[in-house]
């Protein structure tokens, strides 16, 4: 199994943190098996994409909510680790009282 558990939609709280806030959290490793993911589907083609991460952050957003680590945004960078055979990634995360 590549993550913790895959769900469909976050069990936390809106935490509305701004794009420019997200970049102000120094990434670190993050096993993939320690991963819950908030969404049950993605798009091929943005994963097979060379430039999938053009407009976006470099590091996937996790958020610690509860003692858990959910993947908020980031499921095919993730996913294209996995299938690099890495077993982790670094990503931001933020960690949201619960």
């Amino acid at each position: 199994m590549i993550f913790k558990a895959v769900r469909d939609g976050a069990p936390y709280p809106d935490h509305n943190t701004t794009l420019k806030a997200w970049s102000e959290i120094p990434p670190r490793p993050i096993r993939l098996a320690d991963l819950i993911t908030t969404k049950r589907e993605l798009a091929l083609d943005k994963l097979l994409a060379e430039d999938s991460t053009f407009y976006g952050d470099l590091f996937p957003h996790v958020v610690e909510y509860q003692g858990a680590l959910y993947l908020e945004d980031g499921l095919h960078r993730a996913l294209r680790a996995a299938l690099q055979q890495r077993n982790q990634i670094h990503a931001r995360v933020l960690v949201v009282a619960g």
